[in-house]
C-alpha cells in the first residue's frame, strides 16, 4: 500500500509499541462522512484500533458499523497507510506507532443508531455527513487556535486534504 505521509514519520525516543489501525473514506459528491467530536471540536474520519486476530478488513466494516450506524459496508479499497509516533500516557510504554491503513469504501441501505464505545460518546462523538472543504477548514481552525489538539489532527486534516485533491479534484 502506498505511504501518504508527507515526510518519514520519525520514532521517539524511548520504548514504543505498534498500533494498527484503519480508517475509511466514505464520500458523496463533495461530501464525507467523518465522526464530529464535539469535546474537542474536529472530525475525524471513522476507523479505530485492529483488534488481535482480526483483518484489517474485518476492523474496518466493525468500527464503520459502531461508529456511524451503517450496516452495509461494501467495496473496500486500499488507499494508503499514513504512520505516525505519538506519545502514549499509559504505564509499560513511552511512544505508540500508528499505523492507519486507509480505504475507500461504500455505504448503502439503512442506518442503525451507532454503537460507540463508553468514552465516544462521553467526548460526544456523532456520524455526520460535511462537506470536505468545510471540515478541513474547520480543522485548520482548531490547529491554529489551539494547544490541545495533537498529532491525531494533524494526520486526520493532512488525510481530508489528500482526499479532496485526488477524489474531489479540490484545491488545497
Amino acid at each position: 500500500m502506498r505511504v501518504l505521509n508527507p515526510a518519514p514519520a520519525l520514532p521517539l525516543p524511548g520504548t514504543c509499541f505498534t498500533r494498527p489501525a484503519t480508517r475509511a473514506i466514505i464520500t458523496r459528491q463533495s461530501q464525507i462522512l467523518l465522526l464530529y467530536t464535539q469535546r474537542y471540536d474536529d472530525y475525524t474520519l471513522p476507523g479505530g484500533g485492529v483488534d488481535a486476530g482480526e483483518s484489517l478488513t474485518d476492523a474496518l466494516v466493525r468500527e464503520v458499523k459502531e461508529e456511524t450506524g451503517a450496516r452495509s459496508v461494501t467495496n473496500i479499497a486500499p488507499f494508503g497507510v499514513y504512520e505516525e509516533y505519538q506519545r502514549w500516557h499509559k504505564p509499560d510504554f513511552d511512544n505508540v506507532h500508528i499505523v492507519s491503513h486507509c480505504y475507500l469504501c461504500e455505504i448503502c441501505g439503512e442506518f442503525d443508531e451507532p454503537d460507540m464505545e463508553h468514552y465516544e460518546i462521553n467526548n460526544g462523538m456523532r456520524p455526520q455527513w460535511v462537506e470536505i472543504a468545510e471540515a478541513i477548514a474547520h480543522n485548520e481552525a482548531v490547529l491554529a487556535n489551539s494547544d490541545k489538539q495533537g498529532q491525531s489532527l494533524l494526520r486526520e486534516t493532512r488525510l481530508l486534504k489528500l482526499i479532496a485533491t485526488e477524489l474531489m479534484k479540490l484545491n488545497f
